[in-house]
């Protein structure tokens, strides 16, 4: 710990570099490109000075990763006291669907050799009973794959211990998440000095930027980095006077970091079709030249058939929303080759026809891909997307269970709050203000234009009426517009959001735009003045925030909790030395995960959702907690191959989620029962004729008893044996019982 505090207060005092630095710059306010930018010395300008600052700039982020790094990952330590519990209660863990994916990662290292460790993963029957999946197909796990090969091959076996390995790699792309994001402020702004405010931000709202220290597993966990270092990578393309060699550079780094983040993530389509709606808007405006927008769309495009490929021809990328999209707004582009001519309103009326034109073949290409395909994988999707914004009525099961999770709900508004509390709400929002009027601005001017209005000409011709709005900060402006309206309709969605948030903020505070306008609203515009405004009021504000928050940093850090959970590892350690090794288990997704994990026993179904036929069976399964017949629950159990099934009172006698949110009142909707408990009830429920299973079986009635026999129980489990033949039922089971 006093290691950790000295690393910490040694960068928190990197910002007064800052303004020694700007101190000595040569003024650059009205010429952005003058600033002294990461790429200034790939210009052609080697100068002790570009060379001393850009590096002392390049280690102010690298030192602001390790320090965001080292403060997760003593979070992560602190809150678990990791280092010192066992084996079993460090893999409980990993909650949920994180235990799912690092059981992959358990299960590479523990094979003979890589070889028989992906074959095992390619005909995998251990994760769904009863079936052999392709892991590396169905799942996004390359990343755990990636990491077993390189802990195999690392002579560092010795002395670090494969789990921390893994937690070690997580917790450093948060330091490559940090820096990447520092990079694209100090790219707008054109001072290094932008990009500290936004690592210094990043880790105070760490609350809202990410929640890496306890959902470690996690897919966007592996995947944002990568997506904010493409963001870097289309900012750094998108600005002028770049070279031939610099703009291929750029273009592989574009292609290999959205490849990255497609690999790592299932969503990847849905965060893509996003930011191909921005380059689209940016097309239609002419901000963007076409040679720019076809290389963007190519880029997403060869990134996720290059993913297709590798997750052996997944059909869920091919019948993607975003490829439909891109292909139809390439074709109908190429097409209509007069869209970019005439007056104001000719334009305005060309660009409606062709975005109705695009959205309408875009649906058409989806429809006719997914019949081709028979896809329904992500149907779940869009039928949650239906009930969310109450497109039309539906009790469906799997949408609801997903709209009853608090981070698929609405953005909360405390956390606006949080995020006032350390200044960033407030400069993000004037920057938000003043760049979409400009943006508003130069879209009118662009389009008002029948010549002359093109990215390309106006690129040419250094026409200088008025000054063009450039194509790197409008691509960020909407980057952040798109993607704020996507976390405030879906809480999860933040931690995309709230990163990028930090470095527009940076931005506005740093760079010479604000400033700019209220100093000549003042009236009092020098190049003088300007400059010390923007140097002063920045550090002024990492002052506030240093002597603000470094006591709450301390005393967080200094905060010691310990892993307590004894009867999830008492069912572990029951279930790992009492049952045969290829017991099949029922349960709800989250526990199942665990027990994958810690005693690759197999499974019925599991948390990775995007496959119709798992949705079906995580359905049925769940009917133990609904009111359904003895009979009919242990047909369903014995169709799916189950040998056991684990009951949780926690999910029996819930009380966190409000009625008709808990799992039994979706239950009992999708089954058209009425739910439990007083409140009203839509008409065509009826009562149920048997009552609630998990709640009955405890009874040990004769229907029951037939057909179940309990072997394990404590405060929080039972386990159920299921017996195979109803003949035979009066035999006492084999299995040892253990009860608390």
């Amino acid at each position: 710990m006093t290691a950790l505090r000295q690393r910490k207060g040694s960068k928190g005092k990197e910002p007064p570099l800052g303004a020694e630095f700007h101190s000595q710059q040569p003024n650059c306010c009205t010429d952005h490109h003058h600033h002294l930018h990461p790429e200034k010395i790939l210009h052609g300008d080697w100068s002790w000075g570009a060379i001393i600052w850009t590096s002392v700039g390049w280690s102010v982020s690298v030192g602001l990763g390790l320090l965001c790094c080292i403060y997760v990952a003593t979070l992560h330590e602190n809150d678990l006291w990791f280092s010192n519990i066992k084996e079993v209660e460090r893999e409980i863990s990993f909650r949920t669907e994180c235990g799912l994916y690092y059981s992959y990662y358990k299960q590479m290292l523990q094979a003979p050799s890589v070889q028989e460790g992906l074959s095992d993963l390619i005909h995998d029957n251990l994760t769904e009973s009863r079936r052999t999946i392709n892991l590396l197909q169905r799942m996004n796990i390359y990343q755990e794959v990636f990491l077993s090969v390189l802990y195999r091959l690392l002579p560092i076996q010795s002395y670090l211990e494969p789990v921390y390995f893994y937690i070690y790699t997580v917790f450093s792309l948060q330091a490559v998440y940090v820096i990447a994001l520092y990079l694209t402020a100090w790219l707008l702004s054109g001072s290094w000095l932008a990009g500290a405010l936004t690592g210094v931000w990043y880790i105070l709202n760490r609350v809202d930027t990410t929640r890496v220290e306890f959902t470690i597993s996690l897919r966007e966990n592996w995947s944002l980095p990568f997506l904010a270092l493409q963001v870097t990578a289309i900012t750094c393309y998108l600005r002028p006077h770049l070279t031939a060699l610099q703009q291929k550079v750029l273009v592989w780094l574009m292609y290999v970091t959205t490849f990255c983040f497609c690999l790592t993530w299932q969503f990847n389509q849905f965060i893509l079709l996003v930011q191909a709606l921005i380059i689209y808007t940016l097309d239609c405006v002419d901000l963007l030249t076409t040679t720019q927008v076809t290389t963007l769309y190519l880029v997403q495009v060869s990134s996720l058939l290059s993913v297709w490929l590798l997750q052996f021809c997944n059909s869920m990328i091919l019948g993607s929303l975003v490829l439909s999209f891109i292909v139809a707004a390439l074709f109908i582009r190429h097409c209509q080759s007069g869209l970019k001519t005439g007056g104001l309103l000719v334009r305005l009326g060309k660009l409606l026809l062709h975005t109705t034109m695009v959205l309408l073949l875009s649906f058409t290409i989806n429809y006719l891909a997914k019949k081709a395909l028979q896809l329904r994988s992500d149907e779940h999707i869009f039928k949650f997307i239906k009930l969310k914004f109450a497109l039309g009525p539906t009790r469906d099961f799997d949408a609801s269970l997903y709209l009853c999770e608090e981070a698929f709900g609405f953005l909360p508004l405390d956390t606006l709050e949080r995020l006032a509390g350390t200044l960033l709400l407030y400069p993000y929002i004037l920057t938000l203000l003043l760049l979409s009027g400009m943006f508003a601005v130069a879209a009118l001017h662009n389009l008002s234009r029948s010549k002359g209005s093109s990215a390309e000409e106006k690129k040419g011709s250094g026409e200088g009426e008025m000054e063009a709005f450039r194509p790197d900060v409008a691509y960020n402006l909407l980057h952040t517009l798109f993607y704020g309206l996507l976390a405030f309709s879906t809480m999860r969605m933040k931690y995309i959001w709230t990163g990028h948030m930090c470095a527009v903020a940076a931005y506005g505070a740093c760079g010479t735009e604000l400033w700019s306008l209220l100093l000549t609203v003042l009236r009092c515009n020098s190049k003088l003045l300007l400059r010390l405004v923007r140097y002063a009021v920045p550090l002024a504000m990492v002052g506030w925030l240093y002597y603000q928050f470094w006591p709450k940093l301390m005393e967080e850090l200094l905060e010691l909790r310990e892993f307590y959970d004894p009867d999830t590892v008492e069912l572990m350690t029951w279930i790992s030395t009492k049952t045969p090794k290829r017991a099949v288990f029922a349960g709800s997704m989250q526990l199942l995960a665990g027990i994958k994990l810690c005693t690759g026993r197999v499974l019925t179904n599991h948390p990775h959702y995007e496959d119709k036929d798992l949705r079906e069976r995580t359905r049925q399964v769940y009917q133990v907690y609904a009111r359904r017949s003895p009979e009919e629950v242990h047909d369903i159990l014995r169709a799916v191959g189950a040998d056991y099934v684990v009951l949780e009172n926690s999910i029996c006698y819930e009380r966190r989620h409000r009625r008709g949110c808990r799992l039994r009142d979706l239950l009992d909707l999708a089954n058209g029962h009425i739910m439990d408990g007083p409140g009203e009830n839509d008409p065509d429920l009826v009562p149920a004729s048997h009552p609630r299973f998990c709640e009955a079986i405890n009874s040990d009635a004769p229907s029951y008893s037939a057909l179940f026999t309990r072997t394990f129980q404590n405060k929080t489990f039972h386990v159920y044996r299921v017996k195979k033949k109803r003949k035979k039922s009066h035999k006492s089971s084999p299995e040892p019982s253990a009860t608390q």
